[in-house]
């Protein structure tokens, strides 16, 4: 099962959040393929005519595949551990969902209707991140998932 990040908004391609998604998605990428799970990519998607959310809902819906199942990365979501979101990513995978598509909005979050098509909603805490670190945070999450599925040391509950 394929991972796609959606994200709003462009991270320059030398900004130090930009090398450790990189990192971590190739380790997820590695670890991954023998589990089904892999490789992950990400999707940026920006709204240059100031449409908000409704744009950016849109802009983002087109990055989700045909039967993907959505993961929404939004502040009112579920608070997970890492064990937790290993295990829904195995249950996506074992349902035979060809993809997983984890959106991230802009500044004002995502549009609700969106949010609503998820899966799964969940959220990094009740701190406000900013949008590039969030990306850093899940790709290490998902590295991390990889990890506990496969059994490995990475992750110490």
């Amino acid at each position: 099962m394929r991972v796609r990040i959606a994200a709003v908004g462009r991270l320059p391609a030398r900004a130090p959040e930009a090398a450790l998604v990189a990192d971590y998605l190739t380790r997820f990428g590695q670890v991954g393929r023998g589990l089904g799970l892999g490789p992950a990519t990400v999707a940026e998607v920006e709204d240059r005519r100031g449409g908000g959310r409704v744009a950016e809902a849109a802009l983002l819906s087109r990055q989700i595949p045909e039967g993907a199942a959505i993961i929404a990365l939004d502040e009112r979501g579920r608070v997970l551990s890492s064990p937790d979101l290993a295990e829904a990513l195995a249950r996506f995978r074992d349902q035979g969902r060809p993809e997983t598509a984890c959106l991230i909005g802009g500044a004002d979050g995502l549009h609700p209707p969106l949010r609503e098509q998820a899966d799964l909603v969940i959220s990094f805490g009740a701190m406000v991140w900013p949008h590039m670190l969030v990306r850093v945070m899940l790709a290490e999450q998902l590295y991390r998932a990889a990890t506990i599925l496969a059994g490995g040391p990475y992750h110490r509950a």
